[in-house]
Protein backbone atom coordinates (compact mmCIF):
# COMPACT_ATOMS: atom_id res chain seq x y z
CA UNK A 1 0.00 0.00 0.00
CA UNK A 2 1.59 2.93 -0.77
CA UNK A 3 2.27 6.63 0.70
CA UNK A 4 -0.54 8.09 -1.38
CA UNK A 5 -3.48 5.76 -0.46
CA UNK A 6 -2.67 5.75 3.58
CA UNK A 7 -2.92 9.49 3.47
CA UNK A 8 -6.39 9.14 1.65
CA UNK A 9 -6.99 6.69 4.21
CA UNK A 10 -5.85 8.67 7.10
CA UNK A 11 -7.58 11.77 5.57
CA UNK A 12 -11.35 10.17 5.50
CA UNK A 13 -10.94 8.93 8.96
CA UNK A 14 -10.14 11.97 10.19
CA UNK A 15 -12.82 13.77 7.96
CA UNK A 16 -15.08 11.54 9.18
CA UNK A 17 -13.76 11.04 13.17
CA UNK A 18 -14.07 15.13 12.78
CA UNK A 19 -17.47 15.13 11.84
CA UNK A 20 -18.92 12.28 14.40
CA UNK A 21 -17.00 14.08 17.35
CA UNK A 22 -18.07 17.47 17.02
CA UNK A 23 -21.38 17.86 15.15
CA UNK A 24 -24.46 16.83 16.78
CA UNK A 25 -27.68 16.61 15.73
CA UNK A 26 -27.57 13.76 13.90
CA UNK A 27 -26.21 12.47 10.15
CA UNK A 28 -27.85 15.32 8.22
CA UNK A 29 -26.45 17.67 10.29
CA UNK A 30 -22.84 16.52 9.74
CA UNK A 31 -23.55 16.48 5.82
CA UNK A 32 -21.78 20.38 4.99
CA UNK A 33 -18.83 19.33 7.51
CA UNK A 34 -18.51 16.67 5.40
CA UNK A 35 -18.59 18.41 1.91
CA UNK A 36 -16.91 21.10 3.22
CA UNK A 37 -13.59 18.93 3.69
CA UNK A 38 -14.38 15.69 0.76
CA UNK A 39 -14.62 18.39 -1.96
CA UNK A 40 -13.20 21.19 -1.20
CA UNK A 41 -10.76 20.72 1.38
CA UNK A 42 -8.83 17.16 -0.02
CA UNK A 43 -10.98 17.41 -3.03
CA UNK A 44 -11.91 13.63 -3.27
CA UNK A 45 -14.55 13.77 -5.47
CA UNK A 46 -16.70 16.52 -7.40
CA UNK A 47 -19.89 18.21 -5.31
CA UNK A 48 -22.12 16.76 -7.30
CA UNK A 49 -20.52 12.98 -6.59
CA UNK A 50 -20.70 13.85 -2.83
CA UNK A 51 -24.41 15.05 -3.00
CA UNK A 52 -25.34 12.35 -5.05
CA UNK A 53 -24.04 10.02 -1.76
CA UNK A 54 -25.34 12.49 0.53
CA UNK A 55 -29.17 12.52 -1.05
CA UNK A 56 -28.57 8.41 -1.56
CA UNK A 57 -27.41 7.82 1.99
CA UNK A 58 -30.48 9.67 3.79
CA UNK A 59 -32.78 7.43 1.19
CA UNK A 60 -31.93 4.43 2.66
CA UNK A 61 -32.38 2.55 6.12
CA UNK A 62 -29.75 2.88 8.77
CA UNK A 63 -27.23 6.00 10.18
CA UNK A 64 -27.11 8.41 8.10
CA UNK A 65 -23.71 9.11 8.73
CA UNK A 66 -22.45 5.52 8.16
CA UNK A 67 -24.63 5.28 4.96
CA UNK A 68 -22.58 8.20 3.51
CA UNK A 69 -19.03 7.24 5.01
CA UNK A 70 -19.43 4.05 3.28
CA UNK A 71 -20.16 5.64 0.10
CA UNK A 72 -17.88 8.54 0.44
CA UNK A 73 -14.76 5.52 1.46
CA UNK A 74 -15.69 3.53 -1.31
CA UNK A 75 -15.87 6.07 -4.00
CA UNK A 76 -12.28 7.61 -2.10
CA UNK A 77 -10.49 4.74 -1.74
CA UNK A 78 -12.20 1.51 -2.11
CA UNK A 79 -13.11 -1.12 0.26
CA UNK A 80 -10.16 0.41 2.70
CA UNK A 81 -11.56 3.73 2.28
CA UNK A 82 -15.25 2.37 2.83
CA UNK A 83 -13.61 0.90 6.35
CA UNK A 84 -11.63 3.95 7.52
CA UNK A 85 -14.72 6.28 6.75
CA UNK A 86 -17.12 3.95 8.68
CA UNK A 87 -15.25 3.08 11.39
CA UNK A 88 -14.07 7.36 12.15
CA UNK A 89 -17.84 8.29 11.73
CA UNK A 90 -18.84 5.83 14.68
CA UNK A 91 -15.99 5.64 16.95
CA UNK A 92 -16.77 8.77 18.09
CA UNK A 93 -20.05 8.60 18.66
CA UNK A 94 -19.84 4.72 20.27
CA UNK A 95 -17.29 6.19 22.80
CA UNK A 96 -19.71 9.81 23.47
CA UNK A 97 -22.85 7.57 24.05
CA UNK A 98 -20.88 5.22 26.95
CA UNK A 99 -19.73 8.38 28.34
CA UNK A 100 -23.28 10.25 28.02
CA UNK A 101 -24.94 7.23 29.73
CA UNK A 102 -22.66 6.69 32.63
CA UNK A 103 -22.77 10.64 33.24
CA UNK A 104 -26.70 11.02 32.31
CA UNK A 105 -27.56 10.58 36.07
CA UNK A 106 -24.63 12.91 37.20
CA UNK A 107 -24.98 16.08 35.00
CA UNK A 108 -27.31 18.52 36.26
CA UNK A 109 -30.78 18.87 34.81
CA UNK A 110 -31.09 22.42 35.25
CA UNK A 111 -28.80 25.77 35.31
CA UNK A 112 -25.74 26.48 33.12
CA UNK A 113 -24.80 23.35 31.85
CA UNK A 114 -28.88 22.41 30.68
CA UNK A 115 -28.30 26.00 29.03
CA UNK A 116 -25.15 25.27 27.18
CA UNK A 117 -27.39 21.83 25.55
CA UNK A 118 -30.09 24.30 24.52
CA UNK A 119 -27.47 26.43 22.60
CA UNK A 120 -26.34 22.99 21.08
CA UNK A 121 -29.48 22.02 19.89
CA UNK A 122 -30.52 25.55 18.68
CA UNK A 123 -27.65 25.49 16.60
CA UNK A 124 -28.00 21.80 15.26
CA UNK A 125 -31.56 23.07 13.89
CA UNK A 126 -29.30 25.09 11.81
CA UNK A 127 -26.68 22.30 10.51
CA UNK A 128 -30.03 20.41 9.86
CA UNK A 129 -31.52 23.35 8.12
CA UNK A 130 -28.75 24.31 5.92
CA UNK A 131 -27.93 20.67 4.78
CA UNK A 132 -31.48 20.22 3.84
CA UNK A 133 -31.52 23.68 1.83
CA UNK A 134 -28.23 21.98 -0.23
CA UNK A 135 -29.07 18.90 -0.47
CA UNK A 136 -32.83 20.21 -1.84
CA UNK A 137 -30.75 22.76 -4.15
CA UNK A 138 -29.23 19.47 -6.01
CA UNK A 139 -32.32 17.53 -5.50
CA UNK A 140 -34.99 19.94 -6.42
CA UNK A 141 -34.55 21.12 -10.10
CA UNK A 142 -37.92 20.37 -12.17
CA UNK A 143 -41.55 20.83 -11.65
CA UNK A 144 -42.27 17.25 -10.62
CA UNK A 145 -39.33 17.56 -8.24
CA UNK A 146 -40.96 19.75 -6.86
CA UNK A 147 -44.40 18.67 -6.35
CA UNK A 148 -43.12 15.19 -4.73
CA UNK A 149 -41.23 17.36 -2.20
CA UNK A 150 -44.06 19.13 -1.20
CA UNK A 151 -45.85 16.39 -0.98
CA UNK A 152 -43.69 14.67 0.68
CA UNK A 153 -43.59 17.47 3.28
CA UNK A 154 -46.79 17.74 3.68
CA UNK A 155 -47.49 13.62 4.13
CA UNK A 156 -44.72 13.99 7.15
CA UNK A 157 -45.96 17.03 8.88
CA UNK A 158 -49.73 17.13 8.78
CA UNK A 159 -50.62 13.65 8.19
CA UNK A 160 -48.14 11.60 10.07
CA UNK A 161 -46.33 9.78 7.22
CA UNK A 162 -43.72 7.74 8.00
CA UNK A 163 -40.31 7.80 6.33
CA UNK A 164 -40.45 4.55 4.50
CA UNK A 165 -44.13 5.13 3.22
CA UNK A 166 -42.60 8.62 1.97
CA UNK A 167 -39.69 7.14 0.30
CA UNK A 168 -41.58 4.52 -1.36
CA UNK A 169 -44.09 6.63 -2.33
CA UNK A 170 -41.76 8.66 -3.83
CA UNK A 171 -40.18 6.30 -5.60
CA UNK A 172 -43.40 4.70 -7.33
CA UNK A 173 -44.18 8.56 -8.25
CA UNK A 174 -40.93 8.58 -9.99
CA UNK A 175 -40.76 5.61 -11.95
CA UNK A 176 -44.53 6.50 -13.02
CA UNK A 177 -43.46 9.39 -13.81
CA UNK A 178 -40.83 8.47 -16.12
CA UNK A 179 -42.35 5.48 -17.45
CA UNK A 180 -45.24 8.29 -19.18
CA UNK A 181 -42.28 10.39 -20.10
CA UNK A 182 -40.60 8.12 -22.00
CA UNK A 183 -43.64 6.54 -23.63
CA UNK A 184 -44.56 10.35 -24.59
CA UNK A 185 -40.98 10.87 -26.46
CA UNK A 186 -41.31 7.60 -28.04
CA UNK A 187 -44.81 8.21 -29.07
CA UNK A 188 -43.11 12.25 -31.07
Amino acid sequence: MGKIKLKILWQLFVVFFKAGTFTFAGGLAMLPVIENDIVVKYKMMPREDFLEYATLSQSLPGVIALNCATFVGRRAAGTLGMLAAGFGATISAFALMIAATILLNIIPQQGPVAGAFRGIRAASAALIFAAAFTLGRHNIKTVFSVIVMLAAFTAVIFWNGGAPFVILAAGFAGYFYQRIKSKKKAEK
